[in-house]
């Protein structure tokens, strides 16, 4: 495949950043979509999305700063390496700081958690797909060694040099897998969004569908750097897989028992039209 998407002078480009960011851009402008469907401010959303990304972001980085601190004090220059690291624990550190940042900037804007929730499920989606995209191209988070036709094989060096992944070696692309699950449940998502039948309803499925696609893809992974439990039963991915199951399915549980217990009738959101209407003339 192709780590290097391309060179501008002796600068290198990388594909799995070019992707993440393509994925960030089109995520952002689904949140817009989405925001207004679900009755939010839409201009509250992307704010709530920019802090989470650069919290994810920071928090991410210094993560491997802490983890490499020997190294790079004494070669400080391999701090502009730490960008072309990938590994299942940076990313779920980088996932939990945005998400404590995107509540803490809900709660203090007054955000409706759930109608929020909702409104970013199908644009996380969308981004986990295509960061999942630049890792086929990159070689990260990559298969198991396989005989069958899709087979990828990586000759690249810096396939190897940046994320480990063995050259000249016919692999599982399940990073395709992964792709193709979190876009059909993107686009299952944003098709339910107007369908949905109380706040709530597509963050738990999102919990739902992301970690039942996380659980299943693991099977193809290569374990290296993964962790394991249960006799190596389960590796770290996994385990947060049936975390967000269960979160997500108590989420819908819970939510349906309060909507049973009002005795209210299917949810039906109307759009915030005095939000709409101050944001267009700001």
């Amino acid at each position: 495949m192709h780590p290097v998407l391309f060179h501008i002078g002796a600068v290198l480009i990388p594909a799995y950043g070019a992707a993440a960011a393509l994925g960030v851009l089109l995520a952002l402008a689904l949140a817009l979509r989405t925001a207004r469907v679900a009755g939010l401010n839409p201009s509250q959303v992307w704010n709530l999305c920019i802090v989470a990304l650069f919290a994810a972001l920071l928090g991410s980085r210094l993560l491997l700063i802490a983890a490499n601190w020997t190294a790079l004090r004494i070669h400080p220059q391999w701090l502009l390496g730490l960008a072309m690291i990938h590994h299942p624990l940076v990313a779920a550190v980088g996932a939990l700081v945005g998400a404590v940042a995107a509540a803490i900037y809900a709660w203090r804007f007054k955000l409706p958690p759930w109608a929020t929730a909702d409104a970013l499920a199908a644009p996380l989606a969308l981004g986990l797909a295509f960061e999942q995209l630049g890792a086929l191209l990159a070689g990260s988070g990559y298969g198991t060694e396989t005989t069958v036709r899709w087979a990828v094989t990586y000759q690249h060096p810096l396939a190897e040099r940046w994320s480990g992944t063995p050259l000249g070696v016919p692999l599982h692309p399940v990073q395709l897998y992964a792709v193709l699950a979190f876009l059909a449940l993107s686009i299952s998502l944003l098709v339910w969004l107007p369908r949905r039948r109380q706040q709530g309803d597509l963050a738990g499925l999102f919990l739902l569908g992301a970690g039942v696609a996380v659980f299943i893809t693991e099977f193809w992974r290569d374990a290296e750097g993964r962790g394991s439990a249960l006799g190596g039963a389960l590796d770290g991915p996994q385990i947060a897989a049936v975390l967000m199951v269960v979160v997500g399915g108590l989420a819908l549980l819970e939510r349906s028992r309060k909507a049973e217990g009002a005795g209210s009738p299917p949810f039906r959101q109307k759009p915030n039209r005095r939000s709409f209407d101050s944001t267009r003339s700001g």
